[in-house]
């Protein structure tokens, strides 16, 4: 790893746990004038997934640092370009590769040159490419402008989820390779146009070489998290070690240690300046929140252990399909497993970290219920039986 100069800093782990969750946007009030567009920007990165339960993961998490916000302004807020009459409508993000498939603000596209060039040099692919589909996808864009993989010739050859048409492999392929970009979607479908069309002119470029994308990219990461080791940094936007130890030393970022954390830790100098003090959000979190999207973060900071059991056999899942952890205080005081059943928000299986946390959980409860338009929770079960009585009789208060 890289020299660095020994942390002039020491922070406790209830230090670090308020710079993590002011960094990300749960300790004071929310700026709603910078509203959904300036917390994708403030966050660097909105995971997306497929699984919908109260909602999508990418409408979660702005529902949980702004309240709520309807899901409509949110969708609009991430798709829908600004126009004025000065200049042509600019896109406010796209989507690309960073955790995961995520949706970016739209002025970090050369930040992520690094990436397109390793796709562009990847010497194998897991889906095999027809010859002239490229090239045909490519012709049809530029023709007919934006389209679905449905309209470039169909997404899927089978109704199997993994097996993709030769168009589908196409685009997906020049959209890793920056040819092209989706800058909006239609419904849950991605939207794919020409990146030359799509993408400001001042913001279309491939100049910046890896060590300065990797040194903005690890900065970004130190900013959004406000404090973290090697691996929370890297694991931000999936940078590889070696990557961070390139840059890091030139980041901007600070070397300090952390009580109980055993491993060396950098934090965002403006974040240390001034101690994280204001009122804190309750509210239930996606499992796919940046705040806990890593497991070993979640529970060095948290004392929480998280995981997502969507994928889990039903009879080996421990607390449910799409448990979300409840957020309050700054701590993480429970879980519940919701589901809807017409304006009824089901609590399927909800755990408590004890009788102190039954408020919390039934305030985060109500508010999820009102955001999603039900009018009345149902609990089903609680892993603590004796607790399911003392939480519903405080959700029927709350909802009265």
């Amino acid at each position: 790893m890289t020299t660095l100069p020994r942390p002039s800093t020491e922070l406790s782990a209830d230090d670090a746990r308020r710079l993590a969750l002011r960094a990300q946007g749960f300790i004071g009030a929310p700026d709603r004038r910078s509203g959904v567009r300036g917390l994708l920007r403030h966050l660097g990165a909105v995971q997306l997934d497929t699984i919908s339960v109260l909602a999508r993961s990418h409408e979660l998490i702005p529902y949980a640092r702004l309240g709520a916000v309807s899901r409509k302004t949110i969708e609009s807020a991430y798709w829908t370009p600004a126009s004025d009459t000065a200049r042509p409508a600019q896109p406010h993000a796209f989507e690309y590769w960073s955790h995961a498939a995520c949706i970016l603000p739209i002025e970090e596209w050369p930040h992520f040159a690094f990436r397109r060039r390793a796709y562009r040099n990847r010497p194998h692919w897991n889906h095999e490419l027809p010859d002239g589909t490229y090239d045909q996808v490519i012709k049809q864009l530029q023709a007919e402008g934006p389209l679905t993989a449905t309209e470039l010739g169909g997404a899927k050859r089978t109704s199997e989820w993994w097996d993709w048409s030769g168009a589908k492999v196409a685009v997906e392929r020049a959209l890793m390779h920056g040819e092209v970009v989706c800058v909006s979607r239609r419904g849950w479908k991605r939207v794919y146009d020409l990146a030359e069309r799509a993408i400001p002119d001042t913001l279309l470029h491939d100049d910046l070489d890896d060590t300065e994308c990797l040194r903005r990219l690890v900065r970004l990461a130190g900013q959004s998290l406000g404090v973290g080791t090697r691996a929370d940094i890297a694991d931000y936007h999936r940078l590889k070690g070696d990557q961070v130890d390139a840059v890091i030393a030139e980041s901007g970022l600070v070397p300090v240690t952390v009580e109980g954390w055993g491993k060396p830790a950098w934090a965002d100098p403006a974040a240390l300046e001034t101690p994280p003090r204001s009122r804190h959000r309750t509210t239930l979190l996606s499992p796919f929140d940046s705040l806990i999207w890593e497991r070993a973060r979640t529970e060095r900071i948290f004392g929480f252990t998280h995981r997502l059991e969507a994928y889990v056999p039903k009879p080996k899942r421990v607390y449910g399909y799409f448990a979300m952890p409840v957020l309050a205080g700054g701590r993480l005081v429970g879980r519940v497993d919701p589901a809807r059943d017409g304006r009824t928000l089901v609590a399927k299986q909800v755990t408590l970290d004890g009788p102190k946390a039954v408020p919390a959980v039934a305030q985060a409860l109500a508010e999820a219920a009102s955001w999603v338009d039900c009018t009345d929770v149902r609990v089903e079960r609680v892993d603590a039986p004796e607790l399911r009585e003392p939480l519903t009789r405080e959700l029927t208060r709350i909802l009265a």
